[in-house]
């Protein structure tokens, strides 16, 4: 039998084997069985199923019960979860009962995130190994160093989505410390250092805030604070977009006395002019975008904030005023305007393919 002949003949006994294992690398890479894993996660839901992929609460000292969140996963109604304010084993028992609630009642895994920033992590999740903060950091080796730590941590709980680095520059009041200073080139830079640790150990990075929060005056926990005229740090992200950070976090911050992105007293976070227009389609970010906390100060006085969040292409709600009423918003519009409906269908994909690349299913 000649070679040709031997190598057909295997190839027709033997099963062929397909690689099915993926990562965090693979998600912005076109892979076809990667596709064809997304759409069968995504005819096995409902269109609430689908919709509540979007929706993240917290969990934690300022977050809801876990009375609260344990209603919603017995309905499938949330995707994920934020760990906010406690401790390092608390969260850990709470990771752990969430996965069992969620898997008794069906659910595809869950996002669990973090505001785990260098200079927040040992307030946010006490008994954490302790990190500089991120303005005492005086090299790229340190921030490497710091965000192996960071992630180590992360791993040890079940966290798997990291809210941070901060891409903004640090003169603004509730910033400073938090940033790696008010240098263009440093905050670039080591956010992309950051950002390649984080998720070359398995956890998704997010570049905050956009479209920048630094030479802003004010604080948007409180209120709706403003860039008045140019944009001077949006182009902190186009680096990092290039590079591959998988989430963008957006702000509660109009935008005045611009005349391609004023926002008309609306928080950015709700502006389709921001998030769509400039971010997903003039920046060309094909990742996550998640909204700053929706009860914050900057935005939670808007009639339905987290329907014109997700109207303006945002694909995960974060902390919602009310959980069940942003579900409920956003299926209604769904069955109301099919261009909106293939939008959220979209934003799920984003989020299953997300979890299939951090093997969560």
């Amino acid at each position: 039998m000649t070679n040709r002949l031997i190598l057909f003949f295997l190839l027709i006994i033997s099963p062929i084997s397909y690689a099915q294992d993926w990562d965090l690398s693979d998600f912005f890479v076109y892979d076809a069985m990667l596709e064809q894993k997304v759409d069968e996660v995504f005819e096995s839901l409902n269109d609430t199923s689908r919709a509540g992929q979007m929706i993240v609460p917290a969990a934690g000292r300022l977050g809801k019960s876990q009375d609260h969140l344990n209603n919603l996963l017995s309905k499938n109604h949330i995707g994920g979860i934020l760990l906010l304010n406690g401790t390092k084993s608390g969260f850990t028992e709470m990771v752990n009962d969430f996965n069992q609630i969620n898997a008794n009642h069906g659910g595809i895994p869950l996002l669990y995130s973090a505001d785990a920033e260098p200079s927040l992590i040992g307030y946010k999740i006490k008994n954490c190994t302790p990190v500089k903060k991120a303005n005492l950091m005086v090299s790229r080796a340190e921030v490497r160093k710091f965000a192996a730590s960071i992630c180590k941590d992360l791993k040890d709980i079940g966290i798997n989505y990291n809210y941070a680095p901060v891409v903004d520059m640090s003169p603004n009041e509730a910033i400073s410390y938090r940033a790696f200073g008010d240098n263009a080139d440093t905050a670039q830079i080591w956010s992309r250092v950051f950002i390649e640790e984080t998720q070359k150990r398995g956890i998704v990075a997010t570049a905050k805030h956009f479209p920048g929060h630094g030479y802003v005056v004010g604080d948007t926990h409180k209120k709706l604070v403003y860039i008045d005229g140019e944009m001077l740090e949006v182009e902190n992200y186009r680096p990092l977009i290039n590079a591959g950070v998988l989430s963008i976090m957006v702000a509660h911050i109009a935008i005045k006395n611009n005349e391609t992105y004023n926002t008309n007293d609306l928080p950015s976070s709700v502006s389709r002019n921001i998030v769509t227009d400039l971010l997903k389609n003039k920046m060309n970010f094909k990742g996550l975008v998640v909204t700053d906390a929706m009860n914050m100060g900057g935005v939670a006085s808007i009639p339905n904030c987290e329907l014109k969040a997700a109207k303006a292409g945002c694909d995960l709600i974060l902390m919602p005023i009310d959980e069940e009423k942003a579900l409920k918003d956003i299926i209604s519009e769904m069955s109301n305007d099919q261009g909106f409906q293939r939008q959220v269908y979209a934003s799920v994909r984003k989020i299953i393919r997300l979890k299939i690349c951090l093997g969560l299913l």
